[in-house]
């Protein structure tokens, strides 16, 4: 389990970062601002649960989009491994984030990241056009997020 007490809350605003996605592109947390970003955080590529996340966040693209939300998935995970791995689900639109190296690293700036393990929890973190906790809703690790949830709650920002 995650150490609580560095957890982020609501209210707080979100460490800044640098990701690469499945291609090797960057990803910067502060060039979204003025978009909502909604960090869905899964432990690991390759596993049932997280190919639902993350085609849930594929299926749901447009909504995202209609709700000024960039939707991304993050996991420990290689880059290389998250290239086969959204090819293997066919995701086209949505970036999954390799938070390889440092190994973890935006998971422990968030205080999700599961040291014994070596994964993130299983988390969905909703942040507002400037930046800061509006949603932050940790799961179980066998349980698949709400994605309509999320949604409900986008809607009523």
């Amino acid at each position: 389990m995650a150490d609580s007490k560095s957890r982020l809350k609501n209210g707080d605003v979100a460490p800044d970062f640098i990701l690469r996605d499945q291609s090797g592109k960057e990803f910067k947390l502060s060039y979204f601002r003025g978009k909502r970003v909604l960090l869905s955080f899964h432990p690991a590529a390759w596993t049932r649960v997280c190919s639902l996340q993350m085609q849930s966040l594929e299926a749901n693209k447009d909504v995202f989009e209609s709700l000024n939300t960039v939707a991304v998935g993050v996991s420990v995970d290689t880059i290389p491994s998250k290239k086969a791995w959204a090819k293997e689900l066919g995701i086209t639109s949505t970036r999954p984030l390799a938070d390889f190296w440092l190994h973890g690293h935006v998971a422990k700036l968030y205080g999700i990241f599961r040291e014994n393990d070596g994964i993130s929890e299983r988390a969905n973190i909703i942040l507002d056009e400037a930046g800061k906790v509006v949603f932050f809703k940790i799961y179980e690790i066998s349980q698949l997020p709400d994605i309509q949830e999320v949604i409900s709650f986008l809607r009523q920002l």
